[in-house]
């Protein structure tokens, strides 16, 4: 009787053994599997710079959210790039230029034209994000100048550029293409200038500026310079395609842009955004743009 009690102890234990060792067998095989797929998943943070200041293409809203076309069809770029975290970051324009070239920040949106200059130092995709309407802004009683033929014509004087602005290429490359009738074209030591002030003053006959920079500044009603929306205009003379500029190093981030910023433009978003914060949906001249 005892010896039959022994027995059906030894059993009951060699069968709990076999179950705790079952169970210790699917617990590494599901640690196993479970480390491959985190693995497989992993997601790369990658930080995108953008101009806080360069609304309406990208600045910090009431809420200090950032925002803007440039911000927001990356966002849509995030959505198609599960591998990758986008992490904004709000800087000036000049920050966001060498932050991107040393490094310091994997990608920059700032309505950025293409320039060879710039190829050298960052990388630009196949895609690009946007366009963008450049324009002379002008006295009222000039605003028969139609384009850079018509400013230079009437030998005009253009507020001075920066020579690294894009606007600086564009002008240059009108020059170059019109060597009987340039712009007169002056490098200025700041990257940027406030045209407006300067041709409301006299100081220039016209400037360059960005159509959604000319909307936000004289014709909205909380504009700096709203009280010259009777006194100033702007006529555009070229739309030009936007691109963000990746870190010479991002090769493979520009390549993963790349194939999201195709499915992107194969949907209506880029049309809506452009509408949204340009007023109108410059895609439709894309078949007429030049560069």
């Amino acid at each position: 009787m005892k010896f039959n009690k022994l027995l059906k102890f030894a059993a009951v234990s060699l069968a709990s053994v076999s179950i705790l060792a079952a169970c210790g067998g699917n617990e590494s095989e599901e640690s196993t599997s479970n480390s491959g797929s985190t693995d497989s998943q992993e997601v790369r943070k990658v930080k995108v710079a953008f101009d806080q200041a360069g609304k309406p293409m990208s600045y910090i809203d009431e809420n200090g959210n950032p925002t803007g076309y440039d911000v927001e069809a990356m966002k849509l770029i995030d959505e198609l790039l599960p591998e990758y975290e986008f992490e904004y970051v709000g800087t000036s324009n000049d920050d966001l230029l060498l932050g991107v070239e040393q490094g310091k920040y994997h990608v920059g949106v700032k309505n950025a034209f293409w320039t060879q200059e710039r190829t050298e130092k960052y990388v630009f995709p196949q895609e690009f994000i946007g366009l963008s309407s450049a324009g002379l802004v002008l006295k009222k009683e000039n605003e028969n100048i139609k384009n850079l033929s018509d400013f230079a014509t009437a030998g005009f004087t253009l507020a001075p550029i920066a020579a690294n602005n894009a606007q600086y290429t564009v002008i240059d490359e009108y020059n170059k293409a019109n060597p009987d009738n340039p712009v007169k074209l002056k490098a200025g030591e700041d990257f940027i200038v406030d045209v407006v002030q300067w041709v409301n003053e006299g100081r220039v006959d016209g400037g360059v500026i960005i159509e959604g920079q000319f909307k936000g500044q004289v014709l909205a009603e909380d504009g700096p310079y709203y009280n010259l929306k009777d006194e100033v205009v702007y006529n555009e003379f070229a739309v030009i395609k936007t691109w963000p500029l990746f870190n010479k190093k991002e090769q493979e981030f520009a390549d993963a842009y790349d194939e999201a910023a195709k499915k992107v433009k194969e949907s209506d978003q880029l049309r809506e955004l452009s509408t949204e914060f340009f007023g109108r949906d410059l895609f439709e001249v894309l078949e007429q743009v030049e560069r």
